[in-house]
């Protein structure tokens, strides 16, 4: 398997551009990108992470189960 590490930066505009020279033999070649930020939560995953600290705990009462109501009648089996 070749590997090859490439560390570039997200433009102004929000847009990543990579141009990754592979050669002629390459062509058709299927590759797999691996996106990793550096382990620092996107703003969509930092949204997410807000809105679980501001809604933790915030639950007041007891957990109820509702009646379910009566069982249905069938005939039995034979």
């Amino acid at each position: 398997m070749n590997r090859t590490i490439v560390t570039t930066q997200i433009r102004d505009d929000g847009v990543l551009r990579l141009d990754i020279p592979f050669g002629m033999a390459d062509a058709g070649r299927t590759v797999k990108i691996v996106i990793d930020a550096d382990g620092v939560p996107s703003k969509t995953q930092q949204e997410y992470w807000d809105f679980l600290d501001q809604t933790a705990g915030a639950w007041q009462g007891e957990f109820e189960r509702p009646p379910q109501g009566d069982f249905e009648s069938r005939d039995s089996l034979p």
